[in-house]
């Protein structure tokens, strides 16, 4: 985002200037905030900590919840800031690096949502050769390549934002620094860039949602050959979270991308924005633990040992 003129700040309009929806949003936001990242640093903790949870599956979902972390707080704290403050400005550099975060850890959990997916595939699907496969190595690697797979990806478009000039326009109607509100305020010529985030973001859909769906297409074909009903059960209940989760993020963002009016589009865009943001990462915790015994027992077996030590 180049700025050749005076421009040195954004202001952000946020979600609304009603003061007591402003009341209402700044307790949501604070108390779902809050949630998200102590439910998320409970399972990073208990999957460290917890020898049970050494399996691959954990170390990508301890990923995932360091992902949900990073994620809603480049962009929650600083939106409470601005409503508890009133101050709706943003430094030119912190928006640009709240834009670079944010596609990051977003990008990032879209690969790492089909790496999951595989890895319940090789779970079900070829049990006797799973650790083999899905070895420390093998799962570090992948890891790694979700990082910089999301990386190659946001760079070219982000980069090219750089050179964006603004003349004297600097209201960015939402609540944090997006790219597509910042085009339109962007006194260039902005068509390259906006081909390139399109290019970007239905690559990353498409190509993480093919791993998702014929990774799934091979679990429900394996887990129907299955003699014994409880069996199916049992498999398909060590992929529910991950479905869920799944549908979450995906269903989030196919309605961002169906297009509704020019007039509803900002404020549908902001709604959902604001989910994924702070509700999504919320949510997740709950739904790995709440349907996983293995992260149950670890998390009751914890806080006996914590009851047990305070006595002591």
């Amino acid at each position: 985002m180049k700025n050749q003129t005076t421009l040195t700040t954004f202001i952000l309009l946020g979600l609304t200037d009603d003061m007591r929806l402003k009341i209402l949003l700044s307790i949501f936001l604070f108390l779902s905030y809050m949630l998200s990242v102590s439910g998320n640093l409970i399972i990073i903790i208990l999957t460290l900590i917890d020898s049970h949870l050494k399996t691959p599956m954990y170390l990508f979902i301890q990923n995932f919840s360091f992902l949900e972390i990073s994620f809603t707080t480049a962009c929650i704290p600083r939106f409470l800031y601005s409503i508890l403050s009133g101050d709706k400005s943003i430094t030119y550099n912190a928006c640009a690096s709240q834009l670079l975060f944010t596609d990051l850890f977003a990008v990032t959990e879209f690969f790492l949502l089909a790496t999951m997916s595989y890895d319940r595939y090789v779970a079900i699907c070829k049990p006797l050769h799973y650790t083999t496969i899905m070895n420390s190595r093998v799962c570090k690697n992948f890891i790694f390549f979700c990082w910089v797979a999301a990386l190659i990806i946001i760079l070219p478009p982000i980069s090219l934002g750089l050179g964006l000039e603004f003349c004297n326009l600097n209201v960015i109607d939402h609540f944090c620094c997006d790219a597509s509100p910042i085009l339109k305020i962007s006194c260039s010529d902005t068509w390259l860039i906006e081909q390139m985030v399109i290019v970007c973001a239905v690559l990353t859909f498409i190509i993480t949602l093919v791993c998702v769906v014929l990774s799934y297409i091979y679990i429900i074909r394996t887990v129907l050959r299955f003699p014994s009903a409880e069996q199916r059960k049992k498999a398909f209940s060590t992929c529910s979270s991950h479905l869920i989760v799944v549908s979450i993020t995906y269903g989030s963002c196919i309605f961002i991308y169906v297009k509704p009016s020019a007039k509803d589009e900002v404020a549908i865009n902001k709604g959902i924005s604001l989910l994924i943001t702070s509700i999504s990462p919320m949510l997740n915790p709950f739904i790995y633990t709440l349907r996983n015994k293995q992260v149950k027992q670890a998390f009751h077996d914890s806080i006996k040992k914590i009851a047990f030590l305070s006595k002591m």
